[in-house]
């Protein structure tokens, strides 16, 4: 998986280990390939490349408690076996490359391997890791072109032509990672957690139609349909092993789609009420830890809501700067639920001091974080009134808890919070709809607020001023705004603001 793919990305929320462990135990595929491990033994005989031999197939089967009328029956139980063999279930013993045609003694032998005993007798990080193995190899036969494909593709001497089959191994497995990569965006985008499924053209579209246009041609629509087909293919292929839920592409149309004139996604376009007949899909909270893992393995910044918790305040801080607020929310109680309430509230103040251009941000943060602590929290937060960068943070938190001896605030110290509230707000949800109604209620109150506010020794007073002389609603103070921006930024600019 690309680590340019998606440089960072925002946290997710995962379930524990022992959860996830439990779900892999459980995945169809997964299960298979431990029962065959358990059911492996002297008399197991395999191929070259440690299939199992044809005539053991359909004992497999029986093994398997699969049904033998089923024409699909062998294949499940060859990929479970080959699960198994490349997880380390089982042990192979391959025969000899001489050994002539497949017979009882020509054949290689198998057995269950060491790492079995981890299914009930390691750590839920053990049974996860038997499982990441298990979802390489079912990545990589979801990567392989169809049966019938192959074979029109063989040359006379046996070998693959990858020219007439128009199949790259590296091509189609880079965009399997990507398509899950963008599944695993959207997921994380959205919340953290496997949420609501996303239609297949939706997914199909995020591979293929350039970015920037606008009405997709007919040949990029097109190419939607056939990645949407390749997708429902390939998703088919992983539900089993639990990356995914999945629901297929309509069988119908599909029938619709090969018609002649059909054209792409079989023509007509794709209307709201019948986007589940594209296809639906949705990672699982195992899948979300899986990809994650591919992720992280090709060196791709994805962060998990909770490893913060061992961090001292300023790593969560700077860490949950980045977060959306439910995100960052989550982060702040874990890291809160392993510490005595009272030093934490003074390691978070502390950490939230400072003038460069995180800093608001940081600060509003940590308001965040102290909003929902209790009396304990107040000393610390009493012992920074008279600061100049929390004293405005530490009055507010007072005053909202109904404490009456809270000595007013300078007028200094307010227009400071102000210009730190706004940089915070913009450096954390950037020119929001609401960011003007805040901007007016923070000016409301003092008369005379832009012949003052410039004068304010805080890095991001004429950023701020600038930003206000854009969104303020009202006119009048819109232009004093820019007016104060001229002279804050003859003093000093911040980098932060825009070149």
């Amino acid at each position: 998986m690309s680590a340019e793919l998606h440089p960072s990305l925002p946290p997710v929320r995962l379930h524990s280990d022992a959860e996830l462990a439990r779900d892999a135990l459980v995945a169809p595929l997964f299960a298979r390939a431990v029962r065959l491990a358990r059911w492996a033994g002297p008399d197991t005989r395999v191929d070259t490349g440690g299939e199992l031999v044809a005539a053991q197939l359909p004992e497999a089967v029986r093994a398997l408690g699969l049904d033998a009328a089923d024409p699909d029956a062998t294949a499940y139980a060859s990929q479970a076996w080959r699960v198994a063999v490349d997880s380390g279930l089982v042990d192979v013993t391959e025969p000899e490359e001489d050994a002539g045609p497949d017979t009882e003694e020509q054949s290689g032998t198998a057995a269950p391997g060491e790492d079995l005993a981890l299914v009930t007798s390691g750590t839920p990080g053990d049974v996860l890791d038997l499982w990441l193995a298990a979802v390489d190899t079912v990545l990589a036969d979801a990567a392989v072109p169809d049966l019938d494909d192959l074979v029109d593709a063989l040359d006379r001497g046996g070998e693959i032509d990858f020219d007439q089959l128009d199949w790259n191994p590296r091509r189609e497995a880079d965009f399997l990672d990507g398509v899950l990569a963008n599944l695993y965006l959207l997921t994380v985008t959205e919340g953290g957690a496997a949420g609501a499924p996303v239609p297949l053209p939706v997914l199909a579209a995020s591979m293929v139609v350039p970015e920037g246009m606008g009405e997709p041609t007919d040949a990029v629509l097109e190419q939607v349909s056939d990645a949407m087909m390749r997708l429902d293919d390939q998703f088919r292929q992983l539900e089993p092993i639990g990356l995914v839920e999945f629901r297929p592409v309509d069988e119908e149309l599909m029938a619709e789609a090969d018609e002649p004139g059909a054209g792409a996604a079989g023509g007509g376009g794709i209307e709201d009420e019948d986007v589940s007949r594209y296809g639906m899909v949705r990672l699982t909270p195992l899948g979300l830890y899986g990809v994650r893992a591919r992720m992280l393995e090709a060196g791709v910044v994805a962060p998990a809501v909770g490893e913060l918790a061992d961090k001292g305040a300023d790593a969560l801080l700077d860490a949950v700067a980045s977060y959306s607020g439910s995100a960052a929310q989550a982060e702040i109680e874990q890291w809160l639920a392993g510490r005595e309430l009272p030093e934490a509230a003074a390691e978070l103040l502390a950490a939230a001091r400072g003038d460069d251009e995180g800093a608001p941000l940081r600060r509003l943060r940590c308001q965040q974080a102290l909003a929902p602590a209790g009396p304990q929290a107040e000393p610390a937060v009493r012992a920074v009134l008279d600061d100049a960068e929390l004293g405005g943070l530490a009055r507010v938190w007072l005053s909202e808890r109904g404490v009456t001896d809270v000595p007013a605030p300078d007028p200094a110290m307010v227009f400071w919070l102000t210009v730190d509230t706004i940089a915070a707000q913009l450096a954390a949800d950037g020119e929001t709809e609401e960011l003007p109604l805040l901007m007016e209620g923070l000016t409301a109150h003092h008369a005379g607020f832009f012949e003052e506010v410039w004068r304010v020794e805080h890095p991001a007073t004429a950023y701020v001023l600038e930003s206000m002389g854009r969104l303020h609603p009202d006119k009048k103070s819109a232009k004093e705004a820019r007016k104060a921006a001229f002279k804050a930024r003859s003093r000093q600019p911040w980098p932060g603001s825009p070149a």
